[in-house]
């Protein structure tokens, strides 16, 4: 639809009312504003909900393994072995032997928190990029096979009272039989390295210690609890899975709730995936993602109603002036026109008004959230119940569109019923009751 320039100056005109015509102009401002509140909240939101899923993805991905081999009775025997034959494949960028078991750890100060102990070699510790490079104290260098050290998160450090140098205690809830009968598993190790990864989750619940020491504590000799595989891709792992088991000579099997067997050479195989693992958890991200783009594009809907209400009450306050234009040859058509670019043109102010303020909130929402919370002296976003340490905003361009074609559309068919009252409306009855 082209608009000649006659149409364009009258819609223009229409959109800066008199004095006496303050309160259409007052309809007309909340409705922009309402568009640009509702497509910047929107990109904010998506931009947002978008860099949680991207920052947790990478958090996961980077601490824990792609593929998890272990096998039904627990533990993983001839471990090395079956780690250099996962390492042959070439979709493999590394397997890594663990030991893990959950323990009630202490400090210092007798305070005591749950944690997961994982015990690896040295070298697959340092080579683990997300640990390595986040290490805030300390140094992995210290972290030896033959002593009793350990790398621990600096959130679960900071909640039992340790640091650099000092002791923690392990105790395990499995026993041991002794002469005054069975007692918990208890041993001490001292700190060698703190990590901040930036997720809460492991950094207020997770300990390394090396494998032979993992392996003394948790009475699995020569074995392993699991393997951790790590792909070269994490898209490639359903395919990987059958070629780990083909690799290990064995017989693959996919039960119907999902899991992975793999029977070789007397042992069953478990193969487990991150996908598995965490299936729910990204899966609420996504149905919050989709229920908040719902809710808050009612906000632009709500706007385009308003802009209806404001085109309808303008149509009537410009009865003669429709009249006057219609007798002096202007078609109905132009009539529409000029009330359809009247309304369409809130829309697209508004849509780029709301384009840029969302760009301009997502590009600075750590500092906008460190400065309210210095005003209010509140913590916005816990750490404890968000994940992350951070709030991500990850502003993706097709949603961006999206959301703009969307305002637009909406706010177009808003403007098409006045647009078409306008040209219905006939001269003479228009003149008549003025």
């Amino acid at each position: 639809m082209i608009f000649n320039s006659f149409e364009r100056m009258v819609a223009m005109r229409y959109l800066r009312a008199r004095r006496q015509e303050g309160f259409v102009s007052v309809i007309a401002a909340f409705s922009l504003l309402g568009i640009a509140l509702g497509v910047g909240t929107l990109i904010v939101v998506m931009s947002v909900m978008n860099g949680f899923h991207v920052e947790l993805l990478s958090k996961i991905l980077g601490f824990n393994s792609h593929l998890s081999i272990t096998t039904t009775s627990g533990v993983v025997p001839n471990y090395e072995a079956v780690a250099a034959t996962i390492k042959t494949l070439p979709e493999v960028a590394s397997a890594t032997p663990t030991v893990e078991g959950q323990v009630f750890i202490t400090g210092s100060r007798n305070n005591g928190a749950g944690a997961l102990v994982k015990s690896v070699k040295p070298e697959d510790l340092a080579g683990r990029q997300i640990i390595a490079q986040n290490i805030v104290a300390g140094s992995l260098k210290d972290f030896v096979a033959d002593d009793d050290v350990a790398a621990i998160g600096d959130k679960l450090a900071e909640s039992i009272g340790a640091g650099i140098g000092s002791e923690v205690t392990l105790i395990s809830p499995q026993t041991q039989t002794t002469l005054m009968g069975p007692i918990p598993r208890i041993k001490s190790y001292h700190i060698v390295a703190m990590f901040d990864v930036g997720m809460y989750q492991y950094d207020s619940g997770i300990i390394f210690i090396p494998i032979q020491s993992g392996q003394t504590f948790f009475k699995v000799n020569n074995a392993a609890t699991d393997i951790e595989v790590m792909a070269k891709n994490h898209a490639d792992v359903p395919q990987l899975k059958p070629e780990l088991c083909k690799a290990l000579q064995g017989r693959y099997a996919a039960s119907s709730i999902g899991q992975t067997y793999c029977e070789a050479g007397g042992t069953q195989y478990v193969i487990g995936d991150w996908e598995q693992a965490n299936r729910d958890f990204f899966t609420a991200v996504e149905v919050e993602k989709n229920v908040m783009f719902l809710i808050l594009t009612l906000i632009i809907v709500v706007a385009a109603f308003n802009i209806i209400s404001g085109q309808i009450m303008m149509v009537k306050d410009k009865g003669r002036n429709i009249a006057i234009m219609r007798t002096m040859g202007a078609t109905r058509g132009a009539i529409l026109r000029i009330f359809l670019l009247s309304g369409a043109s809130i829309g697209i102010i508004g849509t780029a008004l709301g384009v840029a303020l969302g760009y301009a909130f997502a590009a600075n929402i750590e500092h906008i959230r460190h400065f309210l919370e210095g005003i209010t002296g509140t913590n916005l976003f816990n750490a404890t119940v968000y994940f992350l340490s951070q709030l991500p905003a990850i502003v993706d361009p097709m949603e961006v569109l999206l959301i703009s074609v969307m305002s637009l559309v909406l706010t177009l068919l808003a403007s098409l019923y006045p647009a078409w009252r306008a040209a219905r409306l006939d001269p003479v009855e228009a003149l008549r009751y003025e």
